[in-house]
């Protein structure tokens, strides 16, 4: 399987064809807002990052990467609170050798502002490595459309968190929920560097228009250096 480095390309502007979409639907949500760290509270809407996760779940190749478009909001945003008890610290080397995690001592109880009864649309760009051997995107578009209509993913498609699962369903024409609101400073885009294992995060204003929120090529970071240049 052929292996390309992401991490020095900028998206292109126009794509050769009209971006792909699907609807996701579920009985939970939760898309964690990075700046609380105790308590998680998630945004109003899926995140671009979530959307390229659950578009991966459905149909991924190493030539290509997902380029989200927009995402409709076709449900109305409602909240609820979820209370756990969860592990603070991950699996130890010295958990692994004695063969279990003593749960009891590192147990805490958090909080979960989430959403509940969610379904959106999303539309995607599929994008070509420049080194791929065939830069036409068509194939790969067609392989979505089958995926999408046969109900196929390659693993268990969730939103924001594991156990919310996620519906896939073909488009259909629901409108958007009539919302019009300024959501601030949302995650846009994370880049993951193989030869350090670092991973770099991207914002955006984002801001809902009638139901709808467009996702720029780019983050705010990314502009920022091509405005300032190397």
């Amino acid at each position: 399987m052929a292996s390309h480095d992401w991490s020095a390309l900028a998206v292109p502007g126009p794509f050769r064809y009209p971006p792909l979409a699907l609807q996701v639907a579920g009985d939970a949500a939760a898309f964690t807002r990075p700046e609380f760290t105790s308590e998680r509270l998630s945004y109003p809407l899926m995140t671009p990052t979530a959307a390229i996760g659950l578009l991966s779940t459905v149909f991924w190749k190493p030539e290509i990467r997902w380029v989200i478009e927009r995402i409709d909001v076709l449900a109305p945003v409602r909240w609820t609170n979820l209370r756990r008890n969860e592990v603070a610290v991950p699996i130890t080397r010295d958990a692994v050798k004695q063969g279990y995690l003593d749960a009891d001592k590192h147990v805490q109880q958090r909080m979960t502002t989430m959403l509940r009864d969610v379904r959106y649309r999303i539309h995607a760009h599929v994008w070509v490595h420049p080194e791929a051997r065939d830069q036409d995107a068509a194939k790969w578009r067609e392989q979505f459309r089958r995926r999408v209509d046969h109900g196929q993913t390659f693993r268990t498609p969730y939103l924001g968190m594991r156990e919310f699962h996620a519906d896939i369903e073909p488009v259909d024409d629901t409108a958007p929920v009539k919302w019009d609101e300024d959501l601030g400073i949302m995650l846009h885009s994370i880049t993951y560097d193989e030869r350090t294992g670092k991973e770099t995060y991207d914002w955006f204003d984002a801001r809902v228009e009638n139901g709808v929120m467009h996702v720029p090529r780019r983050g705010l970071l990314a502009q920022h250096n091509a405005e300032v240049g190397p």
